[in-house]
């Protein structure tokens, strides 16, 4: 429930900051990467907090958020067990900003004419997504700090 000023700010920042990304991308695209990398590293911060908060016992956040359900359509998304809780989305969500962080660092450091290193990791993550899909397994998602060594994966690819 945001208030008018908070509205205000976020569209005032897109409203700025969505031509200056597209024109630094267009111009200097290893700036942008960069630019938007450390956006990401950011993210991947607060994430990391925020899990550690949730997972926290006498914090707010534990009382507010660790016995929250996943929402379905994340539990879809993420292939996550039918028990999924709302920090298993925020791992899965701190583990995507983590990949975007990477990509986005790498790419800042790439020619504009340099072979994409990330096809293949794409490709075999699809067939390992594939065989999870068809034995009907799960998994989980995120860093092996935030996860421990908890899986309900048992598929080997």
């Amino acid at each position: 429930n945001a208030g008018i000023m908070t509205r205000t700010l976020v569209i005032s920042a897109q409203v700025v900051m969505t031509p200056f990304v597209a024109a630094l991308l267009i111009v200097k695209p290893g700036a942008a990467h960069r630019f938007v990398g450390y956006l990401e590293e950011t993210a991947c911060i607060t994430y990391a907090n925020v899990i550690h908060q949730v997972e926290t016992p006498g914090t707010p956040l534990h009382g507010a958020w660790s016995h929250v359900d996943a929402p379905e359509i994340a539990k879809t998304y993420w292939k996550l067990s039918d028990d999924a809780k709302w920090v298993d989305v925020l791992k899965c969500m701190f583990a995507d900003e983590c990949n975007h962080r990477d990509v986005n660092h790498t790419f800042a450091t790439m020619s504009s004419d340099d072979p994409n290193p990330f096809v293949y990791k794409h490709q075999a993550d699809a067939i390992k997504a594939w065989r999870l899909d068809a034995d009907g397994e799960t998994t989980n998602l995120g860093c092996a700090k935030t996860l421990g060594v908890k899986s309900t994966s048992t598929a080997t690819v």
